[in-house]
């Protein structure tokens, strides 16, 4: 609240003070990033499924022009720009295949990767076309995945990063809950819904501490998603899409502007 003219003019001054450093260090940081190669991994979130204006030459990756990658790229102009990402892609796929652009010159890299190890396009399926109960097992089954077994094929993957480009800064980045709870929506439960954000929860955890382990920079999108999660009346995700099942349940054109390129602009 402001309790007097001076201090609503004084605190004008700090904040503008305030959004102007973190401009120039935003800026700097970015320039940093641009001065060399960037390398865009991981799977379909980094890709643009669900964005539309598709790359054709990149095939069944579906590759965007409107995906977070994409959009840095054309906003910063790094030195080089290899847009690997591909639908579908695990982290033995990141391996056998996205690794070769990076090297090092390499400067900034981007990934997202772990949900299709862990099952995603199963659960989702599951949840949608079976009970609570099948549904929250499930989940159950993908969790003890995540605990388990993901931690050790991220870290596979961050030390193969590493090796090829040690100068990168590496922005990890997570995944969106998906739906906004505690409204009137047609479609699953509201148990099957509080259940699939508590997994996209639980593996955004395991993915930021593996992250973080490697000293690798972790972004969370569940912050820039809040308010268009789906049955939000504004969504940035898509539901199940009848008619192009593979762009279900991910970003929209506006969730990759408004969602993931935000937080990757701050971390790069």
């Amino acid at each position: 609240m402001r309790r007097s003219r001076l201090t609503g003019f004084v605190t004008s001054l700090l904040l503008a003070a305030g959004l102007g450093l973190t401009g120039a260090v935003s800026a700097q940081a970015s320039s940093t990033a641009a001065a060399g190669g960037y390398v865009a991994l991981g799977d379909s979130y980094s890709s643009g499924v669900g964005a539309g204006s598709y790359i054709s030459s990149s095939g069944s990756c579906n590759r965007s022009t409107k995906a977070y990658p994409y959009l840095w790229n054309a906003a910063h102009s790094p030195s080089s720009f290899a847009f690997n990402a591909c639908s579908g892609a695990t982290t033995d796929d990141v391996l056998a295949g996205q690794l070769g652009s990076l090297n090092s010159s390499t400067s900034l890299v981007s990934i997202t990767v772990g949900g299709n190890d862990a099952g995603f396009a199963d659960v989702m399926t599951t949840c949608v076309t079976s009970s609570d109960s099948t549904c929250l097992s499930r989940i159950d089954t993908a969790k003890a995945y995540v605990a388990n077994t993901l931690p050790g094929k991220l870290d596979t993957v961050y030390n193969a990063i590493s090796a090829k480009a040690p100068s990168a800064r590496v922005v990890v980045i997570g995944y969106p809950r998906f739906y906004l709870l505690g409204q009137s929506c047609l479609g699953l439960s509201e148990a099957k819904r509080s259940a699939i954000n508590g997994a996209a929860d639980y593996i955004d955890a395991a993915i930021k501490a593996r992250a973080t382990a490697h000293n690798f920079v972790f972004g969370d999108v569940r912050t820039t998603f809040s308010g268009h999660e789906i049955c939000s009346g504004n969504s940035w995700l898509h539901s199940v899409n009848w008619l192009n099942i593979g762009e279900s349940y991910h970003p929209t054109a506006s969730g990759q502007s408004g969602g993931y390129l935000p937080v990757f602009d701050n971390a790069a």
